[in-house]
């Protein structure tokens, strides 16, 4: 079991920054990749990035990438979000969730929802513009 608790959410002005956190209990962290995935009003749930056990290995959403950069920490067993240059359509719950990793690798394995055992409860990100 792992539990997961995302932190650093807020309202920021379109242009803005903000990291998330996300700080993991449990089972060994390091043991897990981690994604961010986000949620609109109304919408499903998308990936947003992913990144390795070791995070040797990253991925990211194309209306991300360039803007948002994923890292982790397992020392603090922790998984940050840096998002830079915010636009409105950024605004979403922020979810992150940990995986095994595959057994067979594939290009997009870090985008598998489905593959995600545990999720954290989200964080708000409001961008007004």
């Amino acid at each position: 079991q792992v539990q997961l608790v995302e932190s650093g959410g807020g309202l920021v002005q379109a242009g803005g920054s903000l990291r998330l956190s996300c700080a993991a209990a449990g089972r060994t962290f390091s043991s897990y990749a981690m994604g961010w995935f986000r949620q609109a009003p109304g919408k499903e749930r998308l990936f947003v990035a992913g990144i390795s056990l070791s995070g040797g290995t990253t991925d990211y959403a194309d209306s991300v990438k360039g803007r948002f950069t994923i890292s982790r920490d397992n020392a603090k067993n922790t998984v940050y979000l840096q998002m830079n240059s915010l636009k409105a359509e950024d605004t979403a719950v922020y979810y992150c969730a940990a995986r095994s990793p595959p057994s067979y690798y594939t290009a997009s394995w870090l985008r598998a929802s489905w593959e995600y055992r545990y999720w954290g409860q989200g964080t708000q990100v409001t961008v007004s513009s």
